[in-house]
């Protein structure tokens, strides 16, 4: 048996989901920030007895073919600038102002880069060249950076290429090793200037936070005996092996696994329009599938900042289950602080001094306290109540069921407002709520939003894993044509399938067993795109005057896919209620609410709210007016009858 197993990575939660071929086995456990490595093997550990009855890691992993792995870890270290500091080579002064024309340019310049900046001239003699570039990698290790950027030159490389052979010669490898160059032109093919230097600057600071953490785990595997390479999700949709992955394509990798099985979604349920709403611990990413395709930039962006790789589109607010729920200025606010899985909500007893909706959930009732994580975690409501009270309730001057009330409000605005600028017509939209807090407040949000229908994925808790599912093998590589001819088209195509060929049989693929994908990219001067056509050995490329051309390549490396159940038409029957919660509905009334175990009922199944609804590691709550129905893939669909 060949089972793949994709791991998500969050700032929480680390999700594992294990599929073989048939069934999806899954769990989760607390992501471990110290030591990541060290969830990673939890969940795998964890994995492991939930598919044999007893823990066995080893015989997981050797009937394993492949582990897909995705991280927030990248997107983290952006976030709290905890990586090294870089230097920038470059011929132009006047980068620099160009590297910071916005605010988020200028803040992201300034924390990665500052003032380490050195200047030189790529056509002086070779001596005199020699002498500079060694003052200046000197200077700037002295200051600081721990690794450098080189950007000079035209769109060929060949300056470049020129400072690589000076500095190699200067600088043996044994002696700069420590000191690591990354050459933008070797990096991106893209002529536009800043986006190339900060995929650069970007991809240097990201790199040895994954390399440390993802060499370590490979090298623990290996002490399992476990022969396959590890497999890094990327942001692009394809997985490679560590050593064939870019640190920068990790970035934002997770929400790309939602998306993937947000797409699977929409073709299983025949949905024009469905929007993403993958609410975790300390995030809300929101997505968008139109007529089956996922939104995304062949040029994205990063914090802000413009850079020469496609990017999901894919827009992250600071709300999530883990998310800080205070009183500012007299009035209730939501994160974008967390607190993550340590110290986590004050209910996990961990330390925690703030709330958040995880606390308002158990205090109004929502939450079993004795259920949480499918019973692996107990829940503490009278350390919730402590916070809230000296949080909220009484900055406020309110008593504590007036300040749930009024959390749980603002929470449901706040992320009907990370959502609401991505809705064109709520009629024709689908919200796919997922992620663990997502199921919760999904109804509340999407009212708001003025959305009827919501489609909550019974793997809803571990989704993104789950999405990742639909990830297979792959690299794509894009190099500039310096004229449109099919000659110099040729030279191009056999130089990038050496490249391919070599990267793919390092994967374990024959390029021949691949599927190959030949396209001519045609881009104005600032680098915005005109056309993207298909392109057959020996073609001409149409690139009209003043435009410039790229040839690009993706290799696909096909892994086992799971299908979907479709939308089939049921009849419905009565939703079989396995008990009641008592959940407060207003200040001073609490009522009996039916609680409906989405496992435990047939496809067709029907019920209206309020209720509440537990899957695996979630729950989704059923306001008033919506009404609950089981699909014949057992997920739960919820439409809003008002």
């Amino acid at each position: 048996m060949q089972r793949l197993i994709n791991i998500d990575n969050g700032g929480t939660l680390t999700d594992i989901c294990v599929w073989d071929g048939q069934d999806f086995t899954y769990t989760k456990t607390l992501t471990t920030p110290f030591d990541l490595s060290k969830c990673l093997f939890d969940g795998i550990t964890k994995a492991s007895e939930a598919v044999y009855g007893a823990a066995d890691i080893e015989a997981l992993l050797h009937s394993t073919r492949h582990i897909r792995y995705s991280t927030t870890q990248g997107t983290n270290a952006l976030v709290e600038r905890k990586g090294p500091r870089i230097g920038l080579i470059t011929d132009d002064p006047a980068v620099v102002e160009e590297l910071r024309s916005t605010e988020s340019e200028a803040s992201l310049f300034d924390d990665l880069i500052g003032t380490r900046v050195a200047t030189v001239d790529p056509h002086a003699d070779e001596e005199s060249l020699s002498f500079d570039l060694v003052q200046r990698v000197n200077k700037l290790t002295t200051d600081g950076a721990a690794r450098i950027v080189v950007a000079v030159g035209d769109s060929d490389g060949r300056d470049e290429r020129r400072l690589r052979g000076i500095l190699l010669r200067r600088f043996p490898r044994h002696l700069l090793g420590s000191v690591p160059i990354l050459y933008s032109w070797e990096f991106t093919a893209d002529r536009v200037r800043s986006r190339r230097i900060w995929s650069g600057a970007i991809n240097a600071f990201l790199h040895p936070t994954m390399e440390r953490f993802l060499y370590n785990a490979e090298d623990r595997l290996r002490s399992h005996r476990v022969k396959n390479p590890l497999l890094i999700y990327r942001n692009d949709g394809a997985s490679s092996r560590v050593a064939k992955s870019v640190a920068l394509k990790t970035y934002s990798s997770g929400p790309r696994g939602g998306l993937e099985g947000t797409r699977a979604l929409a073709r299983a349920y025949g949905l024009g329009h469905v929007l993403m709403i993958d609410v975790g611990g300390t995030t809300t990413d929101v997505g968008s599938v139109k007529n089956g395709r996922i939104a995304d930039e062949r040029r994205g962006s990063v914090k802000g900042v413009p850079i020469s790789f496609p990017m999901s589109d894919v827009h992250s607010s600071g709300v999530g289950g883990s998310s800080v729920i205070t009183v500012r200025d007299g009035r209730i606010t939501v994160g974008p602080e967390s607190v993550g899985a340590a110290p986590g909500p004050a209910c996990f007893g961990f330390g925690g001094k703030s709330a958040t909706i995880t606390d308002v959930n158990l205090l109004l009732g929502v939450l079993d306290p004795t259920t949480y994580l499918d019973g692996d975690f107990s829940l503490d409501a009278e350390r919730s109540k402590a916070v809230v009270t000296a949080t909220v309730a009484e900055p406020l001057g309110v008593s504590l069921e007036e300040a749930l009330l009024r959390m749980e409000a603002a929470y449901f605005a706040t992320v009907a407002n990370a959502f609401a600028g991505s809705i064109e017509d709520a009629a024709d939209t689908t919200i796919a709520a997922f992620g663990g807090a997502g199921p919760m407040s999904a109804c509340g949000a999407a009212r708001l939003s003025d959305v009827k229908t919501i489609l909550v994925p019974k793997l809803a808790a571990v989704f993104s894993a789950f999405g990742i599912s639909f990830s297979d093998i792959g690299q794509s590589y894009e190099a500039g044509l310096p004229e449109a001819s099919a000659a110099t088209a040729a030279t191009v195509h056999d130089s990038l399938l050496e490249r391919a060929e070599r990267d793919m049989f390092q994967e374990g693929h024959e390029l021949a067993s691949c599927v190959l994908q030949w396209s001519v990219v045609v881009e104005e001067q600032d680098g915005a795109l005109v056309d993207e056509v298909p392109y057959a050995y020996g073609d001409a490329p149409a690139v009209g005057t003043g435009l410039h051309g790229s040839l690009r390549l993706t290799v696909t490396a096909a892994l086992p896919h799971v299908e979907l159940a479709g939308n089939e038409t049921l009849a419905p029957r009565p939703a079989v209620s396995s008990g009641v919660r008592r959940v407060r509905s207003s200040p001073d009334q609490v009522e009996d609410v039916p609680v409906y175990s989405l496992v435990e009922q047939q496809p067709g199944a029907t019920a209206m709210g309020p209720a509440l609804v537990e899957g695996p590691f979630f729950t989704a709550r059923v306001l008033e007016g919506w009404q609950l129905h089981v699909t014949a893939g057992c997920d739960l669909l919820l439409t809003d009858t008002r």
